[in-house]
């Protein structure tokens, strides 16, 4: 089947009444691909060639007929989330994140990195609260240019 085009965006919602959820779920760097070759949840072979300028966005709706609708969601990924409980735990953790430049989702009280072996002992070392778990990342990390 060949997408050109995104048809609308189901956000967060998990299952659509009456009809089957069929998700191509992707790596959170492929939401910024334009041109995908997968397969669905549920093994419908996919070919997205998508012409516009934003990138993919979780809940972006593909296809949709009367028994079906097929949309993106990203893969489930082992993530460290750190939660600050002050001001200098935050300062400690975004100093060591963005000394390694490793990017990061700030989302309310917490700051979320893919997992990353060489970051747990570090983290300890400076003394701040973190958990290793599993999460979707809703948005491609925005890499930001520069230079030494």
């Amino acid at each position: 089947m060949l997408i050109e085009k995104i048809i609308g965006n189901i956000g967060d919602t998990e299952e659509i009444t009456g009809k089957q959820l069929e998700w191509v779920e992707l790596e959170w760097e492929e939401l910024s691909k334009r041109i995908i070759r997968t397969e669905t949840t549920a093994g419908t072979d996919i070919a997205l060639r998508i012409d516009q300028e934003e990138s993919l966005q979780y809940g972006d709706l593909l296809y949709e007929d009367a028994e079906r609708c097929i949309a993106i969601r990203t893969k489930m990924e082992a993530v460290i989330v750190i939660r600050p409980k002050d001001m200098v735990e935050m300062g400690k953790a975004a100093f060591e994140l963005g000394n390694r430049h490793t990017p990061s989702l700030i989302e309310k009280n917490e700051i979320v990195v893919r997992a990353d072996h060489t970051l747990a002992p570090l983290l300890d070392e400076v003394g701040v609260d973190y958990e290793t778990t599993e999460r979707r990342f809703k948005q491609p990390f925005k890499y930001r240019g520069h230079s030494h």
